[in-house]
């Protein structure tokens, strides 16, 4: 065969390959968009409770809120090594969308669960308790599967998550955990494992350290809400003035704020919001007659 016509034909196998390559990475596109939607919503809702009880001045279980779409590459690692079949992969990694929930205490963690039970948008698939029975390496945490839908421009789907719900201080353990299996990619050596083991008894000895001063620390977390929603009130509230009250009134106003904040009394500072509030509405009235 003439060595033109060879190299045209490679050329023309190459291009196939390589658009069969394009397309099949555009299909996996089109699948995991429904989990990016739906990681997204789910980061949303999570963080509207923790703002909720923040602006009512209440303590939050949830401390912050994380999310991920499982990589290609680590979906199909994963199907390859639990040997499913490639059409039956949404259907059996259920943990394609991921939610991590951390929290401050480990008593946080119950509040959390009887929260996403409670919700009709989110359905409970099952659930693993690894805190009160932590996995050998030392992994302590708190999974739910959900069954949860999102309305894409494809019409209605219902999709699998796992919601990781854990303390800071076993996310930080797991963390470093999930690194180290990486680096020595599932083989790793015995003195790092017990290394690892005495951490996780240390991080165990924490969150117990750290649920016996709790209602301190929750104490001392709401007073510090409590102080900063007043303070955030009366400067709203000053801004507000500036655009309709008298400028001398208002630096007036201003400087007997600073006055009460450096004194750190904080029934002075709800006595002079209040005091406030009936000024600004004083001249809300005004201004609508």
């Amino acid at each position: 065969m003439n060595s033109y016509v060879i190299i045209y034909v490679e050329k023309i196998i190459n291009r196939l390959f390589w658009s069969e390559i394009v397309m099949e990475i555009q299909l996996w596109r089109e699948i995991l968009l429904p989990y990016e939607q739906a990681v997204q919503e789910l980061k949303i809702k999570f963080e509207s409770i923790i703002n909720e009880h923040r602006m009512l001045g209440n303590y939050s279980p949830i401390e912050f809120v994380d999310c991920r779409v499982k990589k290609i590459s680590s979906i199909l690692e994963k199907a390859q090594k639990k040997n499913i079949a490639i059409n039956k992969i949404e259907e059996e990694i259920e943990d394609i969308a991921g939610i991590r929930i951390i929290c401050q205490f480990v008593e946080d963690i119950d509040r959390v669960v009887e929260i996403i039970k409670s919700r009709k948008d989110m359905e409970v698939k099952y659930e693993k308790d690894y805190i009160a029975n932590t996995k050998e390496s030392g992994y302590r945490s708190y999974h739910i599967i959900i069954y949860y839908h999102v309305y894409t421009a494809q019409g209605d789907k219902r999709i699998q998550a796992e919601i990781q719900i854990r303390t800071l201080a076993m996310n930080f353990w797991a963390t470093i955990e999930h690194s180290l299996q990486y680096k020595y990619e599932r083989n790793m050596p015995k003195e790092i494992q017990e290394r690892l083991l005495s951490a996780a008894d240390a991080v165990l000895h924490l969150d117990k350290e750290m649920s016996v001063i709790r209602n301190e620390i929750i104490t001392a977390q709401d007073k510090f809400n409590f102080k900063s929603n007043i303070i955030a009130d009366i400067l709203n509230n000053i801004q507000n003035l500036y655009k309709v009250a008298n400028k001398k009134e208002v630096e007036k106003i201003q400087e007997q704020f600073y006055s009460i904040f450096k004194e750190e009394n904080i029934d002075k500072l709800v006595e002079f919001n209040k005091h406030l509030d009936i000024i600004a509405e004083g001249y809300r009235a005004q201004s609508l007659s």
